[in-house]
């Protein structure tokens, strides 16, 4: 059965379809001819997480979500909002729902267990820092400013390709075998984030400097820089809570869903090079 033929009746929201994984998913599956709907404020319909009165027209006719949750799962609120949603999806006749979760963050495990708890069919993705946070995120002026300065102790991250989050994901959303699983997904080795710093610098051939900073050096230049408080204490908290040696493993769950070894840090840094993204002149 081929994928066109086999998902006429199955069509895929991507909630966060323009995000990093959200876009990479949406591609994926647009090139297998798989019918979705990207779930974005922009969508037509229209989705909106902070609006309820949009949820109902984007799950028309949807048999599987994929659900990335805006900003991150560990704000305040967002297991409440993941509740309301999974409840509208499954009275929407929704039958399969695939979270994208944060690993060490015990509010995203709370969001976890309410998915697990729905009447549809689950699939949670718990991820480690995305690598794409230094090419496509809130690190990349830093590093084309050639100054990283955070407030990250000596520890190691098994940091995560989205491009491979999303080869998981287009699996688990279009594949039998992975209901009711929960995978890790992390890179292959552990980097601090001064050696991931170092490694970029390298490649690149350009000096980037890395400080370790305290918590309120920190909240004070992201305040200077007229960052929203909101984000502000959700990457303070990324930081300080989830970065105190919680995460500093590696976890197999790439290999057991794709049958091979997740992309090295290094290959990513090859990839990015040769896109120009980091590219200062």
């Amino acid at each position: 059965m081929n994928n066109t033929q086999g998902s006429t009746e199955k069509k895929i929201l991507i909630l966060g379809g323009t995000g990093k994984t959200g876009s990479r998913v949406a591609h994926r599956l647009t090139q297998r001819n798989w019918p979705i709907r990207i779930g974005s404020r922009s969508g037509e319909p229209a989705f909106d997480w902070l609006d309820q009165a949009t949820w109902e027209s984007a799950l028309q006719d949807i048999h599987t979500v994929y659900i990335t949750f805006q900003p991150d799962l560990a704000v305040p609120g967002a297991a409440e909002s993941i509740r309301s949603f999974t409840e509208t999806a499954v009275k929407s006749g929704t039958q399969k729902l695939v979270l994208l979760s944060g690993r060490g963050e015990e509010e995203a495990e709370e969001c976890e267990q309410v998915v697990m708890n729905s009447e549809a069919e689950w699939t949670i993705l718990r991820a480690s820092w995305f690598c794409q946070n230094f090419s496509e995120g809130y690190l990349l002026d830093p590093i084309l400013g050639g100054y990283m300065a955070l407030p990250v102790r000596n520890i190691g991250e098994p940091f995560i390709d989205a491009d491979d989050i999303a080869d998981v994901a287009v699996t688990v959303l279009t594949e039998a075998g992975h209901t009711n699983q929960l995978y890790e997904l992390t890179g292959p080795r552990l980097l601090t984030f001064e050696e991931a710093i170092r490694e970029i610098a390298t490649a690149t051939g350009q000096p980037i400097q890395y400080e370790q900073i305290s918590d309120e050096a920190y909240v004070a230049a992201l305040t200077e820089y007229g960052v929203p408080n909101e984000y502000i204490t959700l990457l303070t908290y990324l930081f300080s809570e989830v970065m105190d040696g919680r995460n500093a493993t590696v976890a197999n769950g790439v290999e057991q869903v794709l049958g091979r070894k997740p992309t090295d840090f290094a290959e990513f840094i090859h990839k990015t090079v040769a896109s120009g993204i980091w590219a200062t002149h």
